[in-house]
């Protein structure tokens, strides 16, 4: 009898587990990410070489993900929640593909010499993956990353001149935006 209870308390638990939302994403470190992205966009409109621009966002995006995964660790560990499991696994096998498309059309884009459509195609996909991790989350995610895919259609329709300001408005101000509102109502 013992034994069929522990089964049975396990199937609840995962299927929990499986239905639940992912809550871990933190709007501390999206206003953390906001802010350093700004700052980027800062450095890269002051460069003239293509190369040096593309290496101030490579920098930043690798920072993001630092500053993001330590944020959503360290939300998961006071809400004593698993990470990567459940939830956690979904929002990131939904989130990680239009990330590796973005990585190699990037390096595509860029030997082809069309860096003028990266602010464009980074700030879509970027939108793209977090529709579908968001998916998965809490409500104003999804709406977050429908934001960013809005900036990135009026990026890539825009002279490339203005690659920097939506850099700015999307990977800056967005993330500040919406982090505060997560922030204040989803427990940081």
């Amino acid at each position: 009898m013992h034994e069929r209870a522990m089964d049975n308390l396990r199937f609840i638990r995962e299927t929990m587990e499986r239905a639940a939302s992912f809550t871990a994403v933190s709007g501390w470190g999206e206003i953390v990410i906001g802010s350093t992205a700004l700052l980027a966009a800062y450095l890269a409109s002051r460069q003239s070489d293509t190369q040096r621009w593309l290496a101030i966002w490579m920098g930043e995006a690798v920072l993001s993900l630092v500053v993001s995964g330590s944020g959503m660790l360290r939300k998961a560990r006071a809400a004593k929640l698993p990470l990567l499991s459940g939830p956690g696994r979904k929002f990131a096998l939904s989130f990680l593909p239009p990330m590796l498309a973005g990585a190699v059309l990037t390096a595509v884009m860029f030997n082809m010499g069309l860096v003028s459509v990266l602010p464009g195609l980074w700030l879509l996909l970027y939108g793209a993956g977090v529709v579908a991790g968001g998916s998965l989350s809490v409500r104003i995610v999804p709406i977050m990353g429908l934001c960013f895919m809005v900036v990135g259609v009026a990026a890539v329709f825009c002279p490339a001149s203005f690659g920097n300001w939506f850099m700015a408005g999307g990977f800056g101000a967005l993330h500040i935006i919406f982090g505060i509102i997560i922030a204040r109502r989803y427990g940081g």
